[in-house]
C-alpha cells in the first residue's frame, strides 16, 4: 500500500512545472551554509593560523561564502580580509560536510602569492586576533573544524601531516 501511493505521489510531482518541483525539493532538503577554508602553507611548511576574537583555540582563514560566490573566490577573499595575504589556490578542494551544524567546508590548500611577503602576515578583520606561522610538529590546540580541514587535505595526499600526531 505505502509503495502504491509513493509511486503515485511521484507521478503527480513529475506532472507539475519545474519551478514547483523545485521549490518543494528544497522546501523538504536540509540547508547547508557553505563555508571556505584556506590552509595555506609556506615553502618551509609551516602553516598560517589565526585566533579569532570570538574563539580560544586556533584556526584557518576562511568564512562563509556570499550567496553566488564561488567557493575558491571567497577563500581567497576571506583570507585576504582576514590576514591581508594574497594566496593562491593548490590542486582541487578537498569538501567536508557536516550534518549536524549543516555546514559544508570547501577545504584549499593554498601558498602565499607570488610577489607577496609571508612574514608580513597580521591581523586585518576585527575578528581576528593574531596570525602566525606553525610548524606542523609544533602545532598549538586546533579549533575541531580546523583539524577537519587538515585531515582532509591530509588523506588527499595534499598535505604531509606524520609530523602533527593528527589522525588521518
Amino acid at each position: 500500500m505505502i509503495q502504491t501511493v509513493h509511486r503515485f505521489a511521484l507521478k503527480v510531482f513529475g506532472t507539475l512545472p519545474r519551478r514547483a518541483r523545485r521549490v518543494l525539493v528544497r522546501l523538504g532538503s536540509p540547508k547547508y551554509t557553505v563555508g571556505a577554508i584556506c590552509i595555506v602553507q609556506r615553502d618551509d611548511g609551516a602553516i598560517l593560523l589565526v585566533r579569532h576574537s570570538y574563539w580560544r583555540l586556533w584556526g584557518t582563514p576562511g568564512g562563509l561564502a556570499k550567496r553566488h560566490e564561488r567557493p575558491e573566490v571567497a577563500a581567497r577573499r576571506e583570507t585576504l580580509e582576514e590576514v591581508a595575504l594574497h594566496v593562491e589556490l593548490v590542486d582541487e578542494p578537498a569538501v567536508v560536510v557536516e550534518p549536524v551544524p549543516h555546514r559544508v567546508d570547501i577545504v584549499y590548500l593554498a601558498h602565499p602569492a607570488a610577489g607577496t611577503d609571508p612574514t608580513a602576515v597580521h591581523p586585518s578583520s576585527p575578528e581576528i586576533e593574531r596570525a602566525e606561522w606553525f610548524a606542523l610538529e609544533a602545532l598549538p590546540t586546533l579549533q575541531p573544524e580546523t583539524v577537519t580541514a587538515l585531515t582532509a587535505l591530509g588523506r588527499r595526499g595534499l598535505i604531509d601531516l606524520s609530523a602533527t600526531g593528527l589522525e588521518i
